[in-house]
């Protein structure tokens, strides 16, 4: 996600505090907010890929995936 599109989303939650949105402007806010959590769940997810657990006899596990329930 880029600095301005990230601006963008800032912008209009400060709007939306004081003024108010349009519905095209509520819009455009949920499909940035959108993005914006698709980019950071997808970061978080490649972090935790690239995570190990070192234990103290100095062994290191990788971490694996959360069972779906």
């Amino acid at each position: 996600m880029t600095k301005e599109k990230v601006e963008r989303i800032n912008e209009l939650a400060r709007k939306k505090k004081t003024v108010g949105l349009t519905p095209g402007e509520a819009e455009e806010q949920a499909a940035l907010r959108a993005e914006y959590l698709r980019d950071f769940r997808e970061g978080l997810r490649q972090q935790l890929e690239n995570t190990y657990i070192q234990y103290e006899d100095g062994r290191k596990e990788k971490l694996s995936p959360k069972k779906e329930q």
